[in-house]
């Protein structure tokens, strides 16, 4: 695997008082540490997207409490929090004709930038550092 590809997880979350708890215990119960996370939601479920240290063990545990979890494959650009940044990742992915799905934020004690979801990783990675933009490899989350 590439490894500037991430593992997340998609986790669906029921649209009710304790639900994010119960994840949120089952991830703790197993020592999983949550390196970023965003949460979506519609009129019936959230869906938890996250970043683990340990996605194999995380979803064998939720699996097993009946909660749906599902991997996926997504890439994370590091951009600086000024004016601009997200234009120029973004840009450089729309004028090579790759979408994005969704993305969300980030930020660490050594790292600052954004996790995307997009249609064709392989290809986003060489635009990316073709234009000199620096990945986040799955080893430094």
């Amino acid at each position: 695997m590439n490894a500037n590809i991430i593992t997340q997880l998609s986790i669906f979350v029921n649209n009710s008082p304790g639900s994010l708890a119960n994840v949120a215990k089952t991830l703790q119960e197993c020592s999983i540490n949550m390196k970023a996370c965003n949460l979506a939601e519609s009129t019936e479920f959230g869906i938890l997207r996250a970043i683990v240290d340990d996605p194999e063990t995380a979803v064998t545990k939720l699996q097993a409490k009946n909660i749906i979890v599902k991997k996926t494959e997504i890439i994370g650009v590091k951009i600086k929090n000024v004016p601009g940044s997200l234009y120029e990742a973004s840009n450089v992915l729309g004028t090579a004709g790759i979408n994005i799905e969704y993305g969300y934020a980030f930020t660490s004690k050594t790292l600052e930038g954004l996790f995307m979801r997009v249609d064709s990783p392989e290809k986003a990675i060489a635009a990316l550092e073709k234009a000199g933009l620096e990945l986040v490899k799955a080893s430094e989350i």
